[in-house]
């Protein structure tokens, strides 16, 4: 089970390591502060650093909106 925290997709949207969408599972290091995004078949698709708190995203000078689960990654204008 991945350690609850957040953070940044490919598209700048902050997600939430317990709910990352898109059929996606985490992998957290918390000591290293390291997400690998995986995918379905175990692929990494994404690597990202894992802050403990949006408050921690804020403090980085990162200006993200949290979405859910639900919102899709990738944008329709890179045809997905």
């Amino acid at each position: 089970m991945p350690s609850n925290g957040y953070f940044i997709d490919w598209d700048g949207n902050m997600r939430s390591t317990g709910d990352p969408g898109g059929g996606y599972e985490c992998e957290v290091d918390t000591v290293a502060r390291y997400v690998a995004i995986m995918g379905k078949g175990g692929a990494l698709m994404h690597e990202a650093t894992y802050y403990k708190t949006i408050e921690d995203v804020s403090k980085a000078g990162i200006k993200a909106t949290l979405v859910p689960g639900s919102h899709p990654w990738g944008r329709k204008a890179d045809g997905f």
